[in-house]
């Protein structure tokens, strides 16, 4: 199985790809984009990259010591899925829905799988949510079936749907992104998978600890609304693009339900999935004193 990264400073990224043995290969000779994005993805980038390989066409690369950021640059859009899981459903005090729940997180949310997350101002609500992230391949709209929907996953990742649950619930005017865009507030990677990789995307067992201890522990069988019916649903809602990152929604297990204390500065949370790998970030508060120049 091979695994696609991207490893160096913020927007400085450089793509790689690991094989089985752990070793990392230079793909940026095969990028005319020069990144892993939507266009080398609808190009089919990832096979293209992978009979590369193959071939010994793929020079060898030292990463040590790099960054890892997300697997993908520049999405278009985030696109979320609440309440994906009956039992989180149930802790979070709501039904389960009778079709997808839908929000959106701001593209620049998306940062590196081990990069800190920044706690907003005041807030007292920060939550965590492991959740499988779709990536899209190709343009999809008005999908007519499962099958369909399947021919346009280009692979799978690991999400960390962070949220400020006080802004979600309490000061949303009646939607949840205001809880959801806060800066840093999703952590992607550590590599992307191709779909062609994962026999089945509703098999897969995901966690996530606190501080070393444990919190959720499911699987994605227990979704209520599968991986490729979620893509042909949203394909007749708006236009998916290569490129785009879907977040299938979170299972039980997160401070919301109250059987955990939410998140503070110096905290560390760490999820996975399975065949996806691992990642883990470190809570730090915003400094305000930093105007309009990025992240602390």
């Amino acid at each position: 199985m091979l695994r696609f990264l991207r490893v160096g400073e913020p927007g400085r990224e450089s793509p790689v790809v690991q094989d089985p043995d752990g070793e990392f290969f230079d793909l940026a000779p095969l990028l005319s984009s020069g990144d892993v994005d939507g266009r080398f993805l609808e190009r089919g980038g990832l096979a293209e990259a992978e009979r590369a390989f193959r071939h010994g066409e793929l020079a060898r690369k030292d990463v040590n010591g790099l960054r890892i950021g997300a697997p993908i640059a520049r999405p278009g859009a985030v696109i979320c899925i609440g309440q994906n899981y009956a039992a989180h459903a149930a802790e979070s005090d709501s039904p389960v829905p009778d079709a997808p729940i839908i929000f959106f997180k701001h593209p620049n949310t998306v940062v590196g799988p081990f990069d800190d997350v920044v706690i907003p101002p005041g807030s007292v609500k920060t939550d965590w949510e492991v959740e499988l992230a779709v990536v899209i391949g190709r343009r999809c709209r008005y999908l007519r079936t499962d099958a369909e929907a399947a021919t346009c996953v280009a692979g799978y990742t690991i999400s960390n749907d962070v949220s400020e649950r006080g802004y979600q619930l309490d000061n949303s005017g009646g939607q949840w992104s205001k809880g959801k865009c806060c800066e840093t507030f999703n952590p992607l990677g550590p590599w992307l998978v191709a779909a062609t990789e994962i026999c089945d995307p509703q098999c897969l067992r995901l966690r996530s600890w606190v501080n070393d201890e444990p919190r959720q522990d499911s699987s994605t069988a227990d979704m209520i609304f599968p991986v490729f019916e979620l893509v042909r649903h949203l394909s007749h809602y708006l236009v998916l693009e290569p490129g785009d990152v879907v977040n299938t929604g979170t299972p039980k297990g997160v401070a919301l339900s109250g059987a955990f204390p939410y998140l503070n500065a110096g905290d560390r949370m760490t999820l996975e999935i399975e065949h996806l790998g691992r990642q883990h970030q470190r809570l730090i508060r915003a400094d305000v004193s930093i105007v309009g120049s990025g992240v602390a």
